[in-house]
Protein backbone atom coordinates (compact mmCIF):
# COMPACT_ATOMS: atom_id res chain seq x y z
CA UNK A 1 0.00 0.00 0.00
CA UNK A 2 1.37 3.37 -1.03
CA UNK A 3 1.80 5.80 1.81
CA UNK A 4 3.10 9.35 1.65
CA UNK A 5 3.51 10.91 5.07
CA UNK A 6 3.95 14.65 5.52
CA UNK A 7 5.35 16.33 8.60
CA UNK A 8 6.65 19.69 9.73
CA UNK A 9 3.56 21.85 9.55
CA UNK A 10 2.76 24.09 12.51
CA UNK A 11 1.82 27.62 13.48
CA UNK A 12 4.47 30.31 12.95
CA UNK A 13 4.72 34.07 12.82
CA UNK A 14 5.24 36.08 9.63
CA UNK A 15 8.85 36.05 8.51
CA UNK A 16 9.66 32.68 10.04
CA UNK A 17 10.74 29.56 8.17
CA UNK A 18 9.57 25.96 8.12
CA UNK A 19 10.75 22.78 6.46
CA UNK A 20 8.13 20.26 5.45
CA UNK A 21 9.03 16.63 4.89
CA UNK A 22 7.31 13.93 2.89
CA UNK A 23 8.45 10.36 3.27
CA UNK A 24 7.43 7.61 0.94
CA UNK A 25 6.85 4.85 3.47
CA UNK A 26 6.66 2.24 0.76
CA UNK A 27 9.70 3.55 -1.10
CA UNK A 28 9.78 5.77 -4.15
CA UNK A 29 6.31 5.27 -5.53
CA UNK A 30 6.59 7.39 -8.63
CA UNK A 31 9.20 9.23 -10.66
CA UNK A 32 8.39 12.68 -9.31
CA UNK A 33 7.31 13.88 -5.89
CA UNK A 34 6.38 17.30 -4.69
CA UNK A 35 3.98 19.63 -3.02
CA UNK A 36 0.58 21.17 -3.39
CA UNK A 37 -1.31 23.42 -1.06
CA UNK A 38 -4.92 24.31 -0.57
CA UNK A 39 -5.84 27.64 0.91
CA UNK A 40 -9.34 27.75 2.43
CA UNK A 41 -11.86 28.74 -0.22
CA UNK A 42 -9.42 28.29 -3.09
CA UNK A 43 -8.47 25.55 -5.51
CA UNK A 44 -5.59 23.23 -4.77
CA UNK A 45 -2.42 24.57 -6.37
CA UNK A 46 0.91 23.00 -7.22
CA UNK A 47 3.97 24.53 -5.58
CA UNK A 48 6.98 22.50 -6.66
CA UNK A 49 8.09 19.04 -7.67
CA UNK A 50 11.32 17.10 -8.08
CA UNK A 51 12.11 13.89 -9.91
CA UNK A 52 14.55 11.07 -9.39
CA UNK A 53 16.99 12.53 -11.92
CA UNK A 54 17.03 15.84 -10.04
CA UNK A 55 14.92 17.76 -12.51
CA UNK A 56 12.49 20.07 -10.78
CA UNK A 57 9.90 22.72 -11.32
CA UNK A 58 8.37 25.56 -9.36
CA UNK A 59 5.16 27.46 -9.64
CA UNK A 60 5.61 30.75 -11.48
CA UNK A 61 2.83 32.47 -9.58
CA UNK A 62 3.41 31.73 -5.93
CA UNK A 63 5.20 31.72 -3.65
CA UNK A 64 7.82 33.28 -5.92
CA UNK A 65 11.27 32.26 -4.82
CA UNK A 66 10.68 31.81 -1.12
CA UNK A 67 10.28 28.01 -1.27
CA UNK A 68 12.90 25.42 -2.21
CA UNK A 69 12.34 21.75 -2.92
CA UNK A 70 14.95 19.06 -2.32
CA UNK A 71 15.13 15.32 -1.84
CA UNK A 72 16.98 12.55 -0.10
CA UNK A 73 16.85 9.52 -2.37
CA UNK A 74 18.12 7.13 0.29
CA UNK A 75 15.15 7.80 2.56
CA UNK A 76 12.60 8.45 -0.22
CA UNK A 77 11.97 11.85 1.33
CA UNK A 78 11.16 15.14 -0.32
CA UNK A 79 11.49 18.43 1.51
CA UNK A 80 10.01 21.87 1.09
CA UNK A 81 12.00 24.65 2.69
CA UNK A 82 9.74 27.64 3.19
CA UNK A 83 11.29 30.98 4.08
CA UNK A 84 9.81 34.35 5.00
CA UNK A 85 6.39 32.84 5.51
CA UNK A 86 3.44 35.18 5.16
CA UNK A 87 -0.19 34.94 6.27
CA UNK A 88 -1.21 34.15 2.68
CA UNK A 89 0.86 30.95 2.93
CA UNK A 90 -1.58 29.59 5.48
CA UNK A 91 -2.86 26.38 3.95
CA UNK A 92 -2.97 22.63 4.11
CA UNK A 93 0.15 21.36 2.37
CA UNK A 94 -0.03 18.03 0.57
CA UNK A 95 2.67 15.76 -0.73
CA UNK A 96 2.00 13.97 -3.99
CA UNK A 97 3.68 11.59 -6.40
CA UNK A 98 3.33 11.75 -10.17
CA UNK A 99 4.89 10.06 -13.17
CA UNK A 100 6.12 13.34 -14.68
CA UNK A 101 6.69 17.04 -14.08
CA UNK A 102 4.64 17.98 -17.13
CA UNK A 103 1.14 17.82 -15.66
CA UNK A 104 2.18 18.88 -12.18
CA UNK A 105 0.48 22.28 -12.23
CA UNK A 106 -2.38 21.53 -14.60
CA UNK A 107 -3.17 18.37 -12.64
CA UNK A 108 -4.34 16.85 -15.91
CA UNK A 109 -4.05 14.07 -15.01
CA UNK A 110 -3.72 14.58 -11.27
CA UNK A 111 -0.94 12.90 -9.31
CA UNK A 112 -1.20 9.20 -8.69
CA UNK A 113 -0.71 9.35 -4.95
CA UNK A 114 -1.38 11.84 -2.18
CA UNK A 115 -0.50 12.30 1.45
CA UNK A 116 -3.03 13.36 4.05
CA UNK A 117 -1.60 16.84 4.44
CA UNK A 118 0.10 18.96 7.07
CA UNK A 119 -1.29 22.30 8.22
CA UNK A 120 0.78 25.46 8.06
CA UNK A 121 -0.62 28.52 9.78
CA UNK A 122 1.09 31.89 9.60
CA UNK A 123 -0.23 34.62 11.83
CA UNK A 124 0.94 37.22 14.28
Amino acid sequence: QVELVESGGRSVQPGESLRLSCEGKSGRVSNCMGWFRQIPGKKREGIAAICEDGSHTYSTTSPKGRFTISQDEASHTVYLQMNNLQPEDTAMYYCAAHFSLGPWFSQAPPPNYWGRGTQVTVSS
